[in-house]
């Protein structure tokens, strides 16, 4: 190096942000190599939870935009159930971006720079924060530009359940289940190999066969309290039952799911109020956060509503509540109060709108 190089600017050196999706692929990527990957958001309790996060999201009222489709609405549930955000450019539709760098000021995204998937590879295209859709959830003060989806909020216990359910996998794949060792008159050597040999490899028949007089040490009664044992592993001592459930509960709390949802026992009172619970809850704010992030970049007021779609777990208390409605203001009525009165009370017991 010369003198005149140590006067010399260098370039500017710019790195990742840390939140895309590259970046996550080669945080799975070193996760498997070292042994530590959490396979939790493939199991069967995840997903369902991402349906019921799908068909709610995509069955919301849409008021003040056509650019928010059920198809839009379903892609950006399932993205902000796995990842906690999710990314459109605006154009004469919005299009889902796969992977995105930005730049901030004052921690609020200023410009993106978006990968837009395409059949042949994505493309790379940049954008001014006002023609991006940026919706997440979880946000916290370190990156508020950032959202945080709900088994990174739960690691523990998507690990836990996604290593209950490999091992049993591989306890009904590799064990003798029904296995047995079966207790059998002496005979001869040939005897005795020919009929193993007929046993060996069936599963859930006798497995071993094993000459009783070995068994009792060549007693006088060699046959005397002898009983097939069983090879068959004993689980119910390993709690993989109780740890699994409590594994899935906890995930389908993380996801805002009641997890009685998931008993077997379960009857329509609990079903409406989970449905209930996920609606109102869950679902409705985050379709909050996408209604004020639509109207601020898409211009005019952009509202969603979930809850009304889903009201079909309520009928019943619907119309109970009609019934009552109407009955209440047939009374006002009769009772001669006038219109700004029966207003405030409705406003009182939230009927105003």
């Amino acid at each position: 190096m010369g003198f005149m190089d140590l006067f010399r600017r260098k370039p500017v050196e710019t790195r990742s942000s840390g939140t895309g999706y590259t970046a996550q692929i080669i945080a799975a990527r070193s996760a498997f190599l070292t042994g530590s990957a959490g396979l939790g958001e493939l199991t069967a309790a995840v997903q369902s939870c991402v349906m019921l996060w799908e068909g709610g999201l995509a069955l919301a009222d849409v008021r003040g935009t056509d650019l928010l489709t059920r198809r839009t609405l379903a892609i950006t549930a399932r993205s902000l159930a796995l990842r906690g955000e999710a990314v459109f450019l605006i154009r004469d539709r919005l299009i889902p971006a796969t992977d995105w760098d930005l730049t901030t000021a004052d921690g609020v995204p200023r410009s993106y720079r978006l990968q837009i998937p395409e059949v042949g590879g994505p493309r790379s295209e940049i954008a001014l924060a006002g023609e991006v859709l940026h919706f997440r959830i979880g946000s916290d003060a370190v990156t508020p530009w950032a959202g945080t989806a709900p088994l990174r909020r739960a690691t523990l216990s998507a690990q836990l359940m996604a290593e209950i359910e490999t091992a049993l996998r591989d306890v009904f794949r590799d064990a003798p289940l029904g296995s047995q060792i079966v207790p059998m008159p002496e005979g001869s050597a040939d005897d005795m190999e020919a009929l193993r040999q007929g046993f060996r490899g069936k599963r859930g028949a006798a497995l071993v066969v094993e000459g009783v007089a070995q068994a009792t040490a060549a007693g006088l009664n060699p046959s005397l309290g002898k009983s097939p044992d069983q090879l068959s592993p004993d689980l119910s001592r390993t709690l993989a039952g109780e740890l699994l459930r409590d594994a899935k509960g906890s995930i389908f709390l993380a996801f805002g799911v009641l997890p009685g949802l998931q008993n077997a026992a379960t009857t329509g009172p609990l079903v409406r109020e989970a449905q209930r619970h996920l609606a109102q809850l869950i679902l409705q704010p985050i379709a909050g956060l996408m209604a004020e992030e639509a109207t601020e970049k898409l211009g005019g007021k952009i509202t969603l509503d979930v809850v009304r779609p889903m009201q079909a777990f309520d009928h019943g208390g619907k119309a109970r509540a009609f019934g009552a409605m109407l009955q209440a203001m047939a009374q006002a009525k009769e009772a001669g109060l006038d219109d700004a009165t029966v207003k405030d009370a409705l406003q009182f017991i939230d009927w105003a709108d």
